[in-house]
């Protein structure tokens, strides 16, 4: 694996060049968000965020990555993917989220 791969901020795991992958708005782009940081992730990590949180519980409480790492649901998920390869990703389940 090469040393230049980036690190997912989320999980901590190298983003290997092949693997799926997306930026995240800190703050949603909805919720002024546009032209703000973004953070380069898994794409499985991305997928969980958006199915854990909605764009207004991410703008006003978790817009930063230490944030987001300290959500319960999202710390049990990054547990788990830890144990997974660097290019691994499955289809989340769908949204749980309650809207």
């Amino acid at each position: 694996m090469p040393q230049d791969d980036p690190i997912c901020p989320l999980c901590g795991r190298p983003i290997p060049a092949g693997a799926r992958q997306s930026l995240h708005h800190l703050v949603p782009k909805l919720r002024g968000g546009k032209g703000g940081p973004t953070v380069r992730l898994h794409q499985i990590c991305h997928n969980e965020i958006h199915a854990t949180l909605t764009e207004t519980e991410l703008a006003r409480s978790y817009a930063t990555i230490d944030a987001l790492r300290a959500h319960p649901r999202l710390a049990k998920f990054i547990a788990w993917v830890a144990r997974r390869p660097p290019g691994f990703h499955a289809r989340s389940p769908g949204p749980r989220r309650r809207r």
